[in-house]
């Protein structure tokens, strides 16, 4: 289980963008996250996946902090090109994943003749899958959608996520979906958490 107890978070001397927020993830389910901009999700995946650490609160896998290493929670952000080095490959892009197997490139349907392209080279389409099978390493168990796919064409969308969902059902991991779209989380999700209000 992916816990999040008591987290209070804000930058410098602001207000609490989160303030006693408690969540919990399980693998083999996937738990939609809606709220509209400003509320904050997207510093709240940071938060969850560890890459960044909150005033107060802990967030904890297993009933335990993160440990050093690749870590089993994986984020994926809304802008794939800032999470890319534009001097790699798509090769050596997918090589910072752990183990990326052959079903998660089919499953993102990731074609063989772009992995000695660079970033620059794919639509934003393209390149997001490759961002997507890259958290889908051998470790991982939990995965963060941060607006995956608003800057994507609706048949752009539904197909990454047809890929990706294929993908965690088989192997049950944990996928939040981090959103404002209230009717895709519908869609897809097993549970919907509303922030109706900024914390």
């Amino acid at each position: 289980m992916l816990e999040v107890k008591d987290l209070t978070f804000r930058y410098l001397k602001g207000k609490p963008l989160f303030e006693n927020f408690n969540l919990k993830l399980e693998t083999e389910k996937i738990t939609g996250l809606c709220g509209p901009s400003g509320f904050g999700k997207s510093t709240l995946a940071k938060l969850i996946a560890g890459y960044i650490n909150p005033l107060r609160g802990e967030i904890l896998y297993n009933g335990k902090p993160f440990e050093k290493g690749y870590q089993k929670v994986q984020l994926i952000y809304q802008h794939p090109e800032l999470a890319v080095d534009p001097l790699w490959h798509m090769h050596e892009v997918l090589a910072e994943g752990n183990e990326i197997s052959r079903s998660v490139l089919r499953n993102m349907g990731i074609k063989e003749e772009w992995k000695d392209r660079f970033s620059r080279e794919l639509s934003g389409g393209e390149l997001q899958r490759h961002s997507v099978a890259r958290a889908l390493g051998k470790g991982t168990e939990y995965v963060i959608c941060d607006e995956i796919t608003t800057m994507l064409d609706p048949i752009s969308q539904a197909s990454l996520w047809h890929g990706l969902i294929n993908e965690v059902k088989k192997r049950n991991i944990g996928l939040l979906v981090i959103t404002h779209n209230l009717y895709l989380a519908e869609k897809i999700c097993d549970s919907i958490i509303n922030l109706d209000k900024p914390y």
